[in-house]
Order: C-alpha cells, then structure tokens, then sequence
C-alpha cells in the first residue's frame, strides 16, 4: 500500500509523457533502450511505457545498506564540495525509501560482480514469457549533447536469448523529452548472431546512440535533460542555435 501511494504521488507530480513511435516497437519481446534523463526516464518505463516491460535498476538501490553511497557517488558526487554534507545526508534519508520503491516496482536488478549471471537469467525468461526490458546503459562518459556513451554489457543478454529460442533479439531505441512532456520511439537494431559479441556490442550500441540523438535533433528545439546531475543552467540545447535558426528560415 505504501508503494502504491509513492507511486501515485509520483506519477502526480511528474510530466504527463505523449508517446510517439508506438508503431516502431515489435510485437516480439524486445530491449527497449533510452536516455536516462535523471528520474524521468525510469519514470516513463514505469508509468508510460506502451508495452508490458520491466526495467534494469541497480542493484544497489534495492538494499537500504547499498543505497548510500551508490545514490552519493552516482547521483549528488558531481555537486559543489560545499554541498557535499546535504547529499551525504539525503543519501542516507533516502535509503529505505529507494528499497521500498525498487524492490516493489517491476524491476530486475543489475549486478556488478559474479551475480551479473542471475541478471541476464531473469531478463531472458521475461523475454521468453513475451514481455520486454527497459535499459538505461548510459555512463559518464559524455558521446553528445543528447546522450552520454553506453556500457555495452547489456547487448550480451541478446547471446544467450538466441542460443535458447533461436530468435534475434531486437533493440528499441527511445527518447525522453521532459521539457516536451514527449518520448518517442525509433527503428529497431536486430541482433545478428552472424558476427562476433563484441563486434555486436559496438555495432548495436552505436546504432542506438545515433538512433537516439536523431530521435532528439527531429524534435522541435529544448533543453536535453542529461545522464549527469549537474545544474540545470548547464543543461545542452538538443540543436544549435544556428541549425535551428536555418531550419526555420527553410520552413
């Protein structure tokens, strides 16, 4: 009952997200790949997503003795050092919250050590049972304005789904607009079982990226909301101002 009360607030105070693209996304179990965009990505998975899915979360945001110092280093560490002893603090406040929520929403928890094989286990018997997985992989190294680059671990998971049923595993790039109250849907990028994994993790990975940065520069002009938490101030534009400006004399 608690959870679904923090749900709805949530959901309450967040954007209304218009979704476009639906047409994009298999009727197959699929990976559905988007920009992070602080909370509102997972956000959208969980309360728009126009498909049945679960979401990849860390799975130190699942255990209150984890969360605080992964929510520190990963969300507030880039902040100014004096404001360091707040976040320190929030982290902490925090914990049981983030527990709450993670463990309750439809989520699969991602593992950094020996128990990384558990993760793809239950991410391909969600795919084997028809539904889809949501992937935030950006890390903090920066690609372009829109996205930050991919860890490319995730691409691996479409491996062990072709050996069990055959099938080529399609990646769905998508982006979040929150200032749009907007995310769409691009074209999907199929795994090929043809070549090898790592010439597939970079191939795939980079076809995402660029599938999401088109996904951005097709909409009109606004504020991209990045992978890093950093001020809103520094925030890119998801088009130059100069290609924006020629495009609307060209209009």
């Amino acid at each position: 009952m608690l959870y679904r009360f923090l749900a709805f607030f949530v959901w309450l105070f967040s954007p209304k997200f218009r979704v476009e693209g639906v047409q994009n996304v298999p009727a197959e179990a699929s990976i559905l790949v988007g920009n992070h965009s602080h909370m509102y990505g997972p956000v959208f998975a969980e309360f728009y997503s126009p498909v049945k899915r679960w979401t990849w979360c860390a799975a130190e945001m699942m255990k209150r003795k984890s969360v605080p110092e992964y929510a520190f280093r990963d969300f507030w560490s880039g902040k100014p050092r004096w404001t360091h002893p707040f976040f320190h603090l929030l982290s902490h406040l925090i914990a049981p919250v983030s527990e709450l929520i993670f463990t309750n929403a439809r989520t699969i928890a991602v593992h950094h050590d020996s128990r990384v094989l558990s993760t793809f286990r239950d991410t391909v018997n969600v795919l084997e049972a028809g539904e889809s997985v949501v992937v935030f992989p950006e890390c903090y190294n920066r690609h372009n304005n829109i996205v930050c680059d991919f860890q490319r671990g995730f691409v691996d998971t479409a491996v062990i789904y072709h050996r069990k049923t055959g099938r080529s595993l399609p990646f769905v790039p998508f982006y979040v607009a929150p200032k749009l109250k907007k995310a769409v849907f691009g074209q999907p990028v199929y795994y090929d079982p043809e070549n090898d994994l790592k010439t597939e993790r970079e191939r795939i990975c980079l076809a995402l990226m660029d599938g999401i940065t088109q996904l951005a520069a097709d909409l009109p002009r606004h504020k991209v909301v990045p992978y890093p938490n950093c001020s809103k101030k520094h925030y890119p534009f998801s088009l130059p101002i100069e290609v924006y400006d020629n495009e609307e004399t060209q209009v």
